[in-house]
Order: C-alpha cells, then structure tokens, then sequence
C-alpha cells in the first residue's frame, strides 16, 4: 500500500510541476499583438491601432491619484526605436494621455513597451509582442 501511494504522489507532483512550468513560460512570454489592442500594468496603458508588425501610433495612458502630479511616460521597441512622451503636469483623479509615432514596420517578435512616471516613480511597464 504504501508503495502505491508514494508512486501516485510521485506522479502527483510531477503533473503538477509540469502545469507550473508551462504557466510560467506562458506568463514569460507575455502578450502577442496580433492586431490593434490595449494593454496595461498597474496604472499605464499602451494602445495601438494597427495590426501586425506595422507601427503608426502607439498611445500611452497613465492614471493619476488623488493629488495633482507631473506625468510623463517613454515608449520604446527591443530593436532600438524609442521615443519620450511630453511631460505634463496632471490634476488629481485625470489619466494623462499622450501619442508616439514609430510609422514603420518591426521584425516578427519585437517587443512594445511603455514605462509611465508619476512625480518621478516608475508606476507601470507594459510590454507586447508583435506578431505578424
């Protein structure tokens, strides 16, 4: 009996590994932008509006709190395009928005990223894969 028990937990644990290990490459891997969309992380947002690997305008958004703050944010690719967003100062409870313009075409893969800043601090980092 205890032979028997001892093998149905072995194997217990093993489908149970083998899940985690697949949720964490799948959470790894983050999100692939197949077509326009919307992401978020904690207070900041980047949308697109084309599909595919092509880039017209990205949009970063940033929710502010319950004090006015100076907003900024900085968009940027994993091949080396980026562009900083205008700083702005925000009155409390208003979500900061503002538009990046890459205008051309990234390889099958690239990752799109934004990193928004209330007074300073780092409130949020989206990233996408684009895919084709």
């Amino acid at each position: 009996m205890h032979t028997i028990s001892s093998t149905l937990t072995k194997k217990f644990a093993a489908v149970v590994a083998a899940f985690a290990t697949a949720l964490g490459c799948l959470i790894a891997t983050g999100p692939s932008a197949v077509a326009d969309g919307k992401w978020c992380n904690h207070s900041v947002c980047i949308e697109t509006y084309d599909s595919g690997t092509y880039l017209g305008r990205v949009e970063v958004s940033v929710t502010n709190t319950n004090q006015p703050n100076r907003i900024s944010a900085r968009v940027w690719t994993t091949n080396g395009w980026s562009a900083n967003t205008k700083v702005e100062d925000v009155a409390k409870f208003r979500t900061y928005r503002d538009q990046a313009y890459p205008q051309r075409h990234f390889p099958e893969g690239t990752r799109l990223c934004a990193e928004g800043f209330r007074g300073g601090s780092s409130v949020g980092l989206p990233c996408v894969t684009l895919t084709a």
